[in-house]
């Protein structure tokens, strides 16, 4: 059974999910059908759960197994497809991992569910100049310009994810030793390089954006045209304005910026290890996606670039 903190007490499950979606929606660019999927598995299995007089937070391995397997026996419904069931054990898989590491749950209970995974797909990343593009979107000199050419570099100077490029603060942020902490999840912090182009549209930004922005004490450094702290919808509207700009609406997210820094830097030499720990991937497993990405990204230059390797 799932050990929930007092976190999870206080709020009804419903609020998680919509958190959950949000998530998906702000951080990770899952599509509105995707989403609208994802919120009936979960309320189904809420439903499921209610019927056994317990809270979805306190499920157990064997609730999630006899939910998936009445899915498939039916019930005196129409059984369900493999791909359907594979989609609800996927969505119960993310969502429950998703609530530990937001510290709501201690434990997993679908860790030891077995299932049909499909490969992983390849993350969309955008090519030099496809950045190029989408960095100089930012233009003039008022406050929301400023802020959104200092946020976009920074995210992908940094490869951050959009939790973390809303939560910096302004102490986090070192010009002088171009370098940032960033708090990833579970409240880990990580110290990385910021670019040189990074630190001057910061600079600008804090120069003669954010003053003029913000009034009062507000420690984030990025905030809102209200001087208020930017939130994740807010930085979703500033990527896909600026991305619908350069034309790019159709392959981005904020989380694309996260897989392309890292892309770029494993194309350009460097070390997996090096990009694991400015990523802040607890496994270096998850940061070798990326030198499949490279690789595929290279395979596509050789044979556009190389005379004989075409018939």
């Amino acid at each position: 059974m799932a050990t929930i903190t007092t976190r999870a007490e206080a709020r009804p499950f419903e609020h998680l999910v919509l958190d959950f979606l949000a998530y998906l929606e702000f951080e990770r660019g899952l599509a509105r059908n995707t989403l609208d999927a994802y919120r009936s598995d979960l309320l189904q299995f809420g439903r499921f759960m209610a019927e056994r007089g317990t809270a979805p937070v306190d499920a157990s391995n064997a609730d999630v197994a006899d939910f998936l397997a009445n899915l498939a026996q039916g019930n005196g419904r129409p059984p369900a497809s493999p791909a359907t069931i594979h989609r609800k054990a996927a969505c119960l898989r993310s969502f429950y991992r998703h609530l530990r590491r937001e510290g709501v749950l201690e434990s997993d209970p679908t860790a030891t569910i077995s299932g049909p995974r499909r490969g992983r797909r390849l993350p969309k990343v955008l090519s030099r100049g496809e950045v190029t593009k989408l960095l100089e979107q930012p233009r003039g000199t008022e406050p929301t310009a400023l802020r959104d050419a200092a946020l976009l570099e920074l995210m992908y100077a940094c490869g951050l994810r959009a939790s973390e490029a809303i939560g910096i603060e302004v102490g986090d942020v070192d010009l002088e030793e171009g370098v940032l902490r960033a708090r990833g999840k579970g409240s880990k912090e990580r110290v990385v390089p910021v670019g040189r182009k990074a630190v001057e549209a910061v600079r600008r930004y804090l120069s003669r954006g954010r003053p003029a922005l913000v009034h009062g004490h507000v420690p984030q450094l990025f905030v809102n045209f209200r001087g208020e702290r930017l939130t994740r919808q807010g930085l979703y509207k500033i990527v896909r304005r600026h991305a619908a700009a350069a034309g790019l609406d159709d392959r981005m997210s904020p989380h694309t910026l996260r897989h392309t820094f890292a892309t770029h830097l494993l194309a350009g030499g460097c070390d997996l290890r090096s990009v694991q720990e400015m990523l802040g991937h607890a496994d270096v497993a998850t940061t070798q996606l990326y030198t499949h990405l490279s690789s595929e990204r290279l395979k596509d230059v050789y044979f556009r670039a190389h005379p004989r390797a075409t018939g």
